[in-house]
């Protein structure tokens, strides 16, 4: 989970800046199929399908994201993972059927960025 932590954190606590991110995706290396959706006030990065488990992932593993709308069009905030009870630091930037997002660790020490592309 931690590796799709790193790879997707994304949310947004209202349902019009979540329409930008709600989809399936399907991470750039193909190891991931992600399913954004509304769960609650929040917004869950659902595990469909991973390609390798060998890092702890599993189909069914959730983020659970809080973010806001920032005035460049991007995603910023956080993304909670109840299998590891941690908490990172997460920023999504949105295209035409892609997503970019950074998921950081230690204050913004460690981070990572992730292309997603629309699963059709």
């Amino acid at each position: 989970m931690r590796r799709l932590l790193l790879a997707l954190i994304i949310a947004s606590p209202s349902a019009a800046s979540a329409t930008s991110l709600d989809g399936t995706w399907l991470r750039d290396d193909g190891k991931a199929r992600v399913r954004i959706a509304p769960c609650g006030d929040k917004i869950c990065a659902t595990n469909l399908w991973i390609g390798d488990t060998s890092q702890g992932e599993a189909a069914g593993d959730k983020l659970v994201m809080t973010l806001t709308r920032q005035a460049d069009g991007s995603f910023s905030g956080t993304a909670y993972d109840p299998k590891r009870d941690s908490t990172y630091s997460l920023t999504v930037r949105t295209g035409a059927g892609e997503l970019t997002t950074r998921g950081c660790i230690l204050g913004r020490l460690i981070c990572r960025d992730v292309g997603w592309k629309a699963a059709d």
